[in-house]
């Protein structure tokens, strides 16, 4: 909400402020499925569920291609940053130490 006391959050990024006002009652569903995804990707990660891993990559690739996009676009140069860094969870989750805590049918995330 303008003027609350996240307020100073916003400076980082005023586009996506301007973006997400934009948006009207849609941005806090969108942020909040997002929430729930992310928390319910570490939960079953951490517990050593399938699902938790398929999600984890998920949503990393979803990441990725936003961050891609993004930055060969010109919409946010700095999104660039974030290419190498989801590049290496992605490879250290296809590392053969994370497929055997998840079992044998990670394998095919490689």
């Amino acid at each position: 909400m303008p003027g609350g006391m996240l307020e100073p959050m916003w400076s980082l990024n005023p586009r996506a402020r301007e973006a997400f006002a934009g948006m009207g009652i849609w941005a806090p569903l969108l942020l909040g499925t997002v929430c729930l995804a992310c928390a319910a990707s570490v939960y079953g990660f951490f517990a050593g569920k399938l699902w938790g891993y398929w999600l984890r990559i998920t949503l990393l690739v979803v990441n990725l291609t936003g961050d891609l996009v993004n930055a060969a676009l010109g919409i946010e140069p700095r999104a660039v940053v974030g290419l190498p860094v989801v590049t290496l969870l992605l490879w250290y989750l296809s590392s053969s130490r994370v497929r055997m805590f998840f079992g044998s049918t990670a394998r095919g995330a490689a």
